[in-house]
């Protein structure tokens, strides 16, 4: 495995790493390599009935329960699905065709405060 930015000069993990008590800090630090792009993990391919699956490592975990997949040449990009505004929700929704029946107009009740 390289040693990236993660390791000292004496290719130990780095003191806050361990001091911080964070096992899944040293975890990730220990199987994980920092590039120029990002933190890199080498994960194993799957079969899953017929699809080919993948374990997320826990420090690339993604929040909610839905994500988008795309394919950028021969790269795969997982990311977060985002929640939609109400607007977006409402703009998906197919037009009622049925007619509304008339409601009457009734004057506003008085309201003691």
């Amino acid at each position: 495995m390289e040693q990236g930015n993660l390791f000292g000069a004496a290719g130990a993990l780095s003191v806050n790493t361990v001091v911080d008590g964070s096992r899944d800090a040293a975890y990730a630090a220990a199987y994980a390599k920092e590039t120029n792009v990002g933190m890199e993990r080498h994960v194993k391919l799957f079969k899953n009935g017929r699809n080919q699956a993948v374990r997320i490592p826990r420090e690339f975990e993604l929040p909610g329960e839905d994500a988008i997949m795309r394919k950028e040449g021969d790269k795969l990009i997982i990311e977060p699905a985002r929640k939609l505004s109400l607007l977006e929700l409402l703009d998906t929704l197919e037009p009622l065709d049925e007619e509304f029946p008339e409601i009457e107009d009734l004057p506003a009740e008085p309201v003691d405060f």
